[in-house]
């Protein structure tokens, strides 16, 4: 009878780890030797520590992460006082980091921690997968690392790995490739639980330091004497690349309303890009943007700065940013449906405070430049008799 093909892969896997039984035992002895040592969520089994450490490393270095996650832990010592945090305090926090959406999904998570668990991590992968922002991969870590379960992980780091050493030509991104190498993966793993935190350990730290994306250092590497993609001096074939896609440019055009030392800001919606953090109003053209400015004032002057870009995983995004003074109150500002304001509560945040807002990156790097005054503005023109030429 023929087996199910689930099955025929996690076969032959098995059998290629068993071609190589030293391989688990030389990434330990060189983890023991060689790993990182030292980084501030090392020093703990809390689960809580650890789950904060391995959302923050999600697509982010090591370097990035470590005062972010100092800072979290001094301002939230447990999972209750985060659970019990605001939602702009927590983003303001997170500024800079990144993929904010990991933010919003870290105090979620906190909160049915503490509303479901009693505020304990459940300590099976299984349990972990299905909570807010903590997918296979990152619940298995935290699994392995606060309790030992022999759970395998799968980040980009882990893929390319196994990809080189067993020159797996599958697509990781696929949906077979990806259960290919997750059947790999488990076919490595220890069989003593008590090894499956060095081992763990060693995968992430040989993906991090040498089998890196470009220029691995592979004689430094404990596992080059049976790697594939070693032997056969085809590293950078490994693993299979991704389809190029030609990435999308999306042009926006950003109101800074100034009143004196202060920018007027506006909260973005809770999803989608830059979900609960602040802004400045951003508007899909130039036109939108000086009718708005005009609804105002006839006579208001629209300074335009150079364009700049920012890019993101899907898409870059090209923004020009037009600087307005005005004296007018706060509430005296439309919110104009074009624009992207989602919410109500526009406040005037003080230049002086961007570096601590909960703004997004670009805009913090803006809003700092405009205070320092290293911006180079181009022509003043009048909103009104530049929207009589147009």
């Amino acid at each position: 009878m023929t087996r199910p093909a689930s099955k025929l892969v996690i076969a032959a896997h098995e059998a290629r780890a068993s071609a190589n039984p030293g391989f688990a035992a030389r990434l330990l002895h060189w983890q023991g030797g060689h790993g990182r040592r030292g980084l501030p969520w090392q020093q703990t089994r809390d689960p809580y520590c650890v789950w904060l450490a391995e959302i923050m490393l999600q697509q982010t270095q090591v370097a990035t992460v470590i005062p972010y996650y100092q800072r979290f832990v001094a301002r939230y010592a447990d999972v209750r006082a985060l659970a019990a945090a605001r939602s702009a305090d927590v983003m303001a926090l997170w500024s800079g980091l990144g993929y904010y959406a990991r933010a919003r999904s870290l105090l979620a998570c906190a909160q049915i921690v503490v509303a479901e668990f009693c505020g304990r991590f459940p300590p099976a992968s299984a349990v972990l997968a299905q909570l807010p922002g903590i997918g296979r991969s990152t619940a298995a870590a935290i699994a392995v690392f606060c309790s030992d379960e022999r759970a395998p992980i799968l980040d980009g780091n882990v893929r390319r790995v196994l990809a080189r050493h067993f020159g797996v030509a599958a697509d990781p991104h696929s949906a077979s490739g990806e259960r290919s190498f997750w059947a790999l993966a488990h076919s490595l793993l220890p069989r003593q639980r008590t090894r499956m935190p060095g081992y763990t350990q060693g995968l992430m730290d040989l993906g991090a330091t040498i089998c890196t994306r470009s220029a691995p250092k592979c004689s430094d590497c404990p596992l080059r004497a049976s790697c594939v993609a070693y032997r056969q001096q085809r590293v950078n074939e490994f693993p299979a690349p991704r389809r190029a896609r030609a990435v999308p440019v999306r042009k926006a055009h950003w109101l800074v309303l100034r009143r004196g030392g202060s920018v007027l800001l506006e909260l973005r919606p809770p999803r989608g890009v830059w979900g609960g953090l602040l802004a400045v109003p951003s508007f899909p053209t130039r036109a939108a943007l000086r009718s708005a400015v005009r609804s105002m004032s006839e006579t208001a002057q629209v300074v335009a700065l150079p364009m700049r870009r920012h890019a993101f995983t899907h898409f870059e995004l090209e923004f020009t940013p037009h600087v307005v003074r005005t004296e007018r109150a706060a509430q005296a500002w439309p919110a104009p449906a074009n624009s992207a304001t989602a919410q109500e509560g526009n406040i005037w945040l003080s230049l002086k405070r961007a570096d601590a807002a909960a703004l997004p990156a670009p805009v913090r790097t803006l809003l700092i430049d405009l205070r320092d005054g290293t911006l180079s503005p181009r022509r003043p023109t009048a909103a009104a008799a530049s929207a009589r030429k147009q």
